[in-house]
């Protein structure tokens, strides 16, 4: 997601308003250059690696809680590690932890591969290499957000962001209609694609030069390294905009994602086919994406409080609407505005974070917000195909809609500082 307040990986100034010329001077900056793309091919491949276990897990089963499995067995392993991946990232070169854990990433690729080759129907061996992937995204999250900071000078930094997350809309735009293409020519394609390019990306992001944690404090190399270890969770609990921020995002998408029962609505709401489910993924990416680019152009001036929390209210209007639609147009334009109302959520807190954590927890700090995003996707795909089980597909997206509406009037309650956050400086 884009935010409009500060930037956690920024550290406090607002987005540049000089236009897409100043923005793209970041991509002058060969490392970063080189960063971005690896970032994209990994991005690209994980939405059509979403799209092949999705579809294949739905045509082996036909149970949405198959569905929800995928997200869990993701979801407890990376939780269980991420903040082990943090400590790891603040004390060693950010760039080979990332690297290690895109290779590790890729091996969970080849095994979809070589399991798609040998014709088999067996779930657990799909489950078992999503949880290793699961793993090694626990250690490539916080490396590779805090590589970023490291790569370009502060005066550029927040142009950087700022199409560091363009081209991660792109990304997500991509992958999935790519995906669903060539899942056309089988699954066996679409896999072979994405260990290509998960290897691109290892060996992009090996290219660059060392990142390693800067001290900011004497103080804060005497801590013990238990103290060290949760030091990043201890920032977030005890900074009650950034938490408020986290966790908003975590329970409006933990309730309200409908990411994880797309396959179902492509083959059994509308009547579709992969091709139809790659374009439904899309939707939110674009969506963002296209906010993205105004936000960019026409950054939030005040309010940014409000403008976050009516955000999310229209992620959660929107959500409601696609559950109720029996039409691929309107679903595609449902899915389109939730990720456009995503994006003003992801702004704000993405410019929040970045802008306010040291550099030295930057990592640990990282893997706390991965873990909460974490569990909003995966945990939230999980309590997808659980509702839809007990309530059927449709029912749960729309009660799942209601919920983020209702997960919006109690933090405007609970967070009183969101609600009066204006300047994003």
């Amino acid at each position: 997601m884009a935010r409009v307040a500060r930037h956690p990986q920024t550290g406090g100034a607002r987005l540049s308003t000089g236009g897409w010329g100043t923005t793209l001077a970041a991509l002058r900056h060969p490392e970063f250059a080189r960063f971005a793309i690896g970032r994209m091919a990994a991005i690209i491949g994980w939405e059509m690696l979403t799209i092949a276990v999705g579809w294949q897990v739905y045509a082996i089963s036909r149970d949405p809680l198959a569905l929800g499995l995928v997200g869990l067995s993701e979801f407890v392993p990376f939780v269980a590690l991420v903040l082990v991946g943090g400590h790891v990232a603040d004390h060693h070169d950010r760039r080979v932890v990332a690297a290690v854990a895109c290779g590790f990433e890729a091996v969970c690729v080849a095994t979809f591969l070589g399991l798609t080759l040998a014709g088999t129907h067996l779930l657990w061996p799909m489950y078992l290499a999503i949880g290793v992937f699961g793993a090694a995204r626990a250690f490539w999250s916080p490396a590779v957000q805090s590589i970023l900071p490291a790569l370009v000078p502060r005066a550029d930094l927040a142009r950087a962001m700022a199409l560091n997350s363009l081209l991660f809309q792109i990304s997500v735009i991509a992958g999935p209609t790519l995906g669903g293409l060539l899942f056309l020519l089988g699954a066996k394609v679409v896999y072979a694609t994405c260990l290509a390019l998960y290897l691109l990306t290892a060996a992009l992001i090996l290219g660059i030069r060392p990142v390693r944690a800067v001290a900011h404090s004497a103080g804060a190399a005497e801590l013990g390294s238990g103290h060290r270890f949760v030091q990043g969770l201890k920032f977030v609990l005890h900074n009650r905009v950034l938490l408020g921020l986290i966790s908003l995002d975590l329970f409006a998408v933990l309730f309200g994602g409908a990411a994880a029962l797309l396959p179902i609505f492509a083959r059994d709401v509308l009547h579709a086919g992969s091709v139809a489910f790659g374009l439904l993924r899309t939707a939110p990416g674009a969506g963002a994406a296209i906010t993205g680019i105004v936000l960019a152009l026409y950054p939030i001036r005040s309010h940014a409080g409000l403008w976050m929390f009516g955000g999310v209210a229209l992620f959660g209007v929107a959500t409601v609407v696609f559950g109720l639609s029996h039409v691929f147009l309107l679903s595609f334009a449902a899915l389109f505005i939730t990720g456009a109302g995503d994006m003003v959520s992801v702004y704000v807190r993405g410019v929040v974070a970045q802008l306010n954590t040291p550099d030295a927890i930057r990592g640990r700090v990282n893997a706390v917000t991965s873990m909460f995003i974490g569990a909003s996707n995966e945990l939230g795909g999980f309590e997808s195909g659980v509702t839809a089980r007990w309530f059927g597909t449709v029912p749960s997206v729309v009660i799942g809609g209601l919920a983020t509406l209702g997960i919006v009037g109690l933090w405007v309650a609970l967070f009183p500082p969101l609600r009066r956050m204006k300047d994003l400086r």
